[in-house]
């Protein structure tokens, strides 16, 4: 569907009284909504309507999930491109306002659902079953933290000295199943924790933090440095030994912006997908490295990377570890955490394609199945442990419901998300 062709006819004189600065171009952004309960399960014919942030009852678009819980993708006005790619104070996105419904689970509305010309905003929501005490539920998204105002973040040593004060580390580098995110500076006792699984997190505050127009290596350089610096906090059990019961806070004096509730960007999401067990390491030291940052315009941070320096880099060509090393010096290298938790087993190394055989594909294939049973569009497979055609098609249906490549093949990012989605699945139906 295209929106804008579609409907703006019918919408134009709406849209410039509503929200005129979007009608100043015809740059397009995409969205595309999940909506699932019960952990992972799918929501079908949830109604989606879409609105502008001043104007809830004023319907732009409609429309339904469908048996994998998805809308469609929806095309929709925002601001130039050029806006996101220099600090300005023009606003470089668009906001809209999704509300969700379906009979027997509780209303949810997002405000400020951030859309970018040329990229498709995820917008995953989970819908809680209707109960005599349930509210509907709102998310109002804050402005991106390269465009708000936000607290910078205060500065701590790159390298905790962990064993001069005897505390608590762990033995290897984990990734963990979830974090902690604490929704407030670590003394606000008023603040909730959420769990959040690990890369949810990730794109989550990669998304809040950097724009997803920005250069290809650019957003890859960032998304290092967010992993890093988190899987620091994981391994030290930096807040854990002060006594708090959380990973990480969501504050940005203090750590990275996690937003409840905010949609995510395609590009970003598969970046993690990519590398979530990479981080950041010097020599002869184990722990991840506490990669901080600034963005370098209302911000000054020597010494460490700026967001807007690591987008000036990328526009110059410069690959993910060369703008890295820029700011942190060449010392810095990318490392793997040999543990990933909360999966059957690990990746084992090389890609499962047409003609693979063995335990592996065996294993793809029982959970294949067993997800097939929540997400019907996915079909059975034989479980043979011969990677045929009809796993690849599986396989491929998979991919395009989740959001990776669909060609079929089981690599790194459709492994681990196999996996992930696997055992979320499993636990819904125990």
């Amino acid at each position: 569907m295209d929106f804008y062709k579609a409907s703006l006819d019918n919408h134009t004189e709406k849209r410039l009284r509503l929200y005129p600065a979007q009608m100043e171009t015809q740059s397009l952004g995409r969205l595309r909504v999940r909506i699932t309960t019960g952990g992972m399960a799918p929501v079908e014919n949830a109604t989606v309507a879409i609105s502008l942030p001043s104007a809830a009852d004023d319907i732009l678009e409609q429309v339904n999930t469908n048996a994998a819980g998805l809308t469609e993708e929806i095309t929709l006005p925002a601001p130039p491109p050029d806006y996101s790619q220099e600090p300005g104070t023009v606003q470089p996105y668009a906001e809209y306002r999704i509300s969700i419904s379906s009979p027997g689970y509780v209303p949810v509305a997002i405000q400020n659902v951030e859309i970018f010309p040329d990229v498709t905003a995820l917008q995953d929501t989970s819908l809680r079953r209707e109960s005599p005490d349930a509210r509907p539920e709102l998310f109002v998204i804050p402005p991106h933290t390269l465009f708000g105002d936000y607290p910078p973040k205060i500065a701590e040593q790159e390298i905790k000295p962990t064993a001069e004060r005897g505390e608590i580390v762990l033995q290897n580098v984990v990734v963990p199943e979830y974090v902690i995110v604490h929704d407030g500076p670590p003394t606000d006792t008023s603040a909730a924790n959420h769990y959040v699984p690990f890369r949810d997190y990730i794109k989550n505050v990669a998304s809040s933090e950097i724009y997803s127009t920005w250069p290809e290596e650019t957003i890859k350089a960032n998304i290092l440095a967010i992993l890093s610096f988190t899987l620091n906090r994981v391994f030290t059990e930096w807040y854990r030994n002060q006594g708090f019961n959380f990973t990480i806070t969501s504050s940005t004096a203090f750590d990275h912006k996690w937003i409840p509730g905010r949609n995510i960007f395609s590009n970003i999401s598969m970046l993690v997908d990519q590398i979530f067990t990479s981080y950041l390491s010097r020599p002869n030291v184990v722990q991840p490295i506490l990669t901080q940052y600034c963005d370098g315009n209302r911000v000054k941070c020597p010494g460490w990377m700026t967001q807007w320096g690591s987008k000036d880099l990328g526009d110059q060509g410069r690959s993910a570890v060369e703008i890295l090393r820029h700011f942190y010096g060449n010392s810095i290298y990318v490392n793997t955490a040999p543990i990933v938790s909360g999966v059957p087993a690990s990746w084992p190394g090389t890609n499962l394609n047409i003609g693979a055989s063995g335990n592996n594909v065996r294993m793809i294939q029982e959970q294949l199945n067993k997800i097939s049973d929540t997400y019907t569009m996915i079909a059975k497979v034989a479980v043979t442990g011969q990677y045929n055609q009809q796993t690849a098609d599986a396989v491929a249906a998979f991919q395009q419901i989740f959001d990776l490549p669909a060609n079929g093949i089981v690599d790194f990012p459709t492994w681990y998300k196999i996996s992930g989605i696997y055992v979320a699945v499993t636990r819904m139906a125990e």
